[in-house]
């Protein structure tokens, strides 16, 4: 049998898995040591979807490994022993549901009008399981690949990555693959990313007069356009309140968004509402804290530190996207401009912060970038703090392995018109060498990863399963 009527005839096979391993709130908690003394890592619900995804892989009849609960992977083997690894890196973790599902439950993984809803459909479930039943169906046909096919299954690619590293040290990483991550027809070039945050340690002056801000609270993550921020401000003189509603009615008369002001006892709550989007796409959403600091930006507080870390922000930062206040306007031809976003923010009564998710073009120096934010933060009592840095990666059009991937996206699609491209994102491809992102977003898809209402196509969900089994075929058994 053709190993793509394969996949079509197997269909509502395929469609269940997906549904099955979306209703599994992956999202990574903190460690957990069972009764038994396993160690699970990243907390129970990822630990139940990898263990999910193991039994399947097993039960298709191919050989799984895993190691400590950091990650494992999925084995088709070659009958040559010294064959060369042709690795597919993909993700069980998700990021937190957030807000913004107005059909269905974020887990529910329901079908409504030809997608399934849920957290995960798109980022990464759904991609793994076409892999994974990509490599069913050539094992299916019974074809024997000249190379190795390796599903890896990452734990904490939302987060930190450690999974990865620890998985690659005790596994070793494969010869070359695809990371199903991304877009299609292919990302031969990914940004590099760097993750820090800015904070100011504040001084114990919270008992002077006038109007003290207590606290200061957003995001979910550093790779997310924060949605909503909230305020918590005090003072004992009434007029202030009464001036800061007035602010606020002023604000969206001149500016369009809305900030919306309540008493909370003898405090007053600040509101701001943005869009969410994907931290790498900041420009398909609307950022709360940057509206949020904008507006509090028109209020003299008591606490001059507060006040010094709001201005270095709406005048450093802003609703600038692309870092040139920040004196990080890097840009080049293939990648585009740098990007900056501003995803979690907190102020109590020790400290003022944001964290921010940055990349930057693949022709720029991490260092470089570095370099740029700590001098603009010369003269501030603002520090910086790095939290996790990727360098950026590149192959060639004009290579085998590139024309290869290409090829099979055309014999499925037909597109000959889309060509590679750089990305904003960041994907397993920046941790293991001659790895590309490869799908699952076809050319103008709305991207709703990391926001509510995520869903995942159906028919796609089929199509991007024998391009994948397409380009298995190619890479490993030609």
């Amino acid at each position: 049998m053709d190993y793509i009527l394969w996949i079509d005839e197997h269909k509502d096979e395929i469609v269940k898995s997906v549904q099955d391993i979306v209703r599994i709130k992956s999202v990574e908690e903190d460690a957990v040591t069972l009764e038994n003394g396993e160690f699970l890592p990243f907390g129970k619900g990822v630990h139940e979807a990898y263990q999910d995804l193991l039994s399947l892989g097993n039960e298709m009849g191919f050989e799984i490994a895993n190691f400590d609960n950091y990650g494992g992977h999925i084995d088709f083997k070659a009958e040559e022993p010294r064959a060369l690894t042709f690795g597919i890196a993909a993700h069980l973790d998700v990021v937190p549901e957030g807000k913004g599902w107005t059909k269905h439950e974020p887990y529910s993984a329901d079908i409504d009008d030809g997608f399934i809803y849920g957290r995960g459909t798109t980022d990464d479930k759904g991609p793994l399981i076409a892999n994974l039943y990509a490599m069913k169906a050539i094992k299916e046909c019974g074809i024997k690949p000249k190379k190795n096919i390796r599903l890896i299954l990452g734990l904490d690619e939302e987060t930190n990555q450690i999974g990865m590293e620890y998985y690659l040290e005790k596994a070793g990483a494969p010869d070359f693959g695809i990371t199903p991550d991304g877009d299609f027809p292919l990302i031969n070039g990914e940004m590099g990313i760097l993750n820090f945050s800015l904070a100011l340690k504040l001084s114990k002056n919270n008992n002077k007069d006038g109007i003290i801000l207590k606290k200061l609270n957003s995001g979910l993550a550093p790779n997310i356009v924060p949605d909503y921020a909230r305020a918590v401000i005090m003072s004992d003189n009434k007029d202030d309140y009464n001036l800061i509603r007035e602010k606020a009615k002023n604000y969206k008369e001149q500016n369009e968004n809305e900030v919306k002001i309540t008493r909370a006892g003898k405090s007053l709550v600040v509101e701001t509402k943005g869009k969410s989007a994907h931290g790498a796409k900041p420009y398909e959403g609307l950022n709360a804290i940057s509206i949020m600091l904008d507006f509090l930006g028109k209020i003299e507080f008591a606490q001059d530190e507060i006040n010094d870390f709001i201005s270095f922000y709406n005048e450093h930062i802003g609703f600038n996207l692309y870092g040139e206040d920040m004196g990080i306007g890097f840009s080049d031809e293939v990648s585009g401009n740098l990007i900056f976003n501003v995803g979690m923010a907190e102020f109590n009564e020790d400290i003022a912060s944001i964290v921010v998710n940055l990349r930057y073009p693949v022709s720029t120096a991490g260092a470089d970038v570095i370099e740029g934010i700590q001098e603009r933060l010369k003269g501030t009592k603002i520090g910086f703090i790095k939290q996790y840095y990727d360098d950026p990666i590149y192959i060639e059009e004009d290579e085998v392995f590139v024309k290869k991937l290409m090829e099979a996206y055309i014999e499925e699609t037909g597109d000959r018109v889309n060509k590679p491209i750089v990305a904003s994102a960041g994907t397993y491809a920046k941790k293991i060498d001659r790895m590309l992102a490869y799908g699952a977003l076809f050319p103008n898809d709305e991207d709703r990863m990391h926001q509510g209402d995520e869903r995942l196509n159906i028919d796609k969900l089929i199509r991007y399963t024998k391009i994948y089994a397409r380009a298995i075929y190619k890479l490993t058994c030609e």
